[in-house]
Parts: C-alpha cells; structure tokens; sequence
C-alpha cells in the first residue's frame, strides 16, 4: 500500500512552489538549530557510527547535508521528486545522495534495505505530517531499515504545538507569511498525542532507550522578532 495521491500531489505542490533560498521554508532551520543539536543526542546511542544513514523525509536536504558531513554515507529519501530535485541542486559537491522513497511501501523499503544493509535513521517532522492511518506504516519501515545494528532519532511536534499554531493561524494579521503555504497545500499539521508517539514505535516491536523535549526552532519570527519555537520531543529506538 501506498500513499493517497492527494497526499503525495500536496506534497509535490509544496515543494514545487517552496523558494530555494535557505530559510524560506518554515520548518528549514540551519542544522545548527536542527540536526546538529539533535547528533549530540544521538550519537551516544549507536551501536555502529560506521552504517549508511538514512535521512527519512528528508525535504530539500538541508539537515542531509550537515549530516554528511559526520558519517561516510547519508541518503536522504522523501516522497516528493521536487524535495529532491531542491536537495540535489543545494548540494553540488555530492554530499550527499538522494532518491525517492515512499515509506509506506513496504517492498520499496525492503529493497532500499538490502541495497544499503543496516542502517541508522534520522527522522524529523515526518510522522506528525502523516495520514493517520500511514503512521504505523512509517514506523515499520524505520524498522526494516535498522535491520539488527541501526539505531533511530526521531524528532517530532508535541501535543502542545497544535495550539501554537492554531494561535498562529487566528492571529489578526493571518498566519505568518511562511506558515501560510503548509496550511495552503493542505500539510496542516495533525496532531500526535504524545503518549502515543513511543507506543508507535514499541508495537513496531523496536525498543525506545531515551526520550526527550527539545522545541523544533523555526524560520519564522512573532511580531516582536523573536524566532517561533514549536513545543516538540525526541526519542531514539533501536531493535528489541
């Protein structure tokens, strides 16, 4: 089973208008306030610093880049062709490498994970921006990926984020200028409670040894300049 295409052709809209200056996407912080902050994290829990990492959603590859600039081989994967095509153009040296993955594929998972063999996996804003239904889906193709040696980081928006943005949203003045294009392509962030977020990942049969709260920082600023930060937590997981 696949995506609906209303979901992949969202996606695909978004991307397909998303301007390629760096931070005009409003989830596209520089990695010192993203994947950077988030290495530190991870890094004490893997078991194999050496295996391929797989950056899962990886969008226009800003936080791929950073990424491969630690580990001997960063894929970055998403679902929509313009991501990618974005994250080619931003990395001319070849950092990194990308191509399209549809993670609720499962065969297409599989396959990726005999190309590549075990593998750690980096997961940010994925699963919140999720149909319902494909949120199971995508946390079993962490799992195959990871095969018996990967380790996950995953990053994801809080319960508590939903009405920050919902503030956002019925401001006076409308929603902030970068948000307007996620509600308008239909990528309205659904809502993850956050005792389920783990429970995702132990029914997946992975094993979840840390957690954690660190806000997602954003491109976007409040009326009085200071940057919008979302309520978010992390956790990193691992074959039982």
């Amino acid at each position: 089973m696949s995506v609906t295409s209303r979901y992949r052709d969202a996606w695909e809209g978004f991307w397909r208008d998303a301007p390629e200056e760096p931070g005009s996407v409003i989830w596209d912080a520089e990695p010192a306030l993203s994947a950077e902050r988030h290495l530190t994290l991870f890094r004490p829990h893997l078991a194999d610093p050496a295996l391929p990492v797989v950056d899962l959603g990886c969008g226009n590859g800003t936080q791929t880049r950073f990424l491969a600039e630690h580990f001997p081989l960063v894929l970055g994967v998403d679902l929509s062709t313009a991501a990618l095509d974005l994250a080619r153009r931003g990395d001319p040296a070849g950092r990194a490498a990308f191509t399209r993955l549809d993670a609720t594929e499962a065969e297409a998972v599989r396959a990726l994970h005999h190309r590549l063999g075990d593998a750690n996996v980096y997961v940010r804003g994925v699963i919140h921006q999720s149909e319902p239904a494909d949120r199971r889906r995508v946390v079993e193709a962490v799992r195959t990926l990871l095969g018996a040696r990967g380790r996950a980081f995953v990053f994801e928006l809080a319960e508590a984020a939903k009405d920050v943005l919902d503030d956002l949203v019925r401001s006076p003045a409308g929603p902030p200028p970068k948000l307007r294009p996620v509600f308008s392509h239909g990528l309205a962030p659904a809502g993850v409670a956050d005792a389920a977020f783990p429970e995702l990942f132990r029914a997946a049969g992975l094993a979840v040894l840390a957690t954690g709260e660190l806000p997602l920082a954003t491109t976007e600023s409040a009326p009085d300049g200071a940057r919008i930060d979302l309520p978010a937590h992390w956790l990193v997981a691992g074959p039982a």
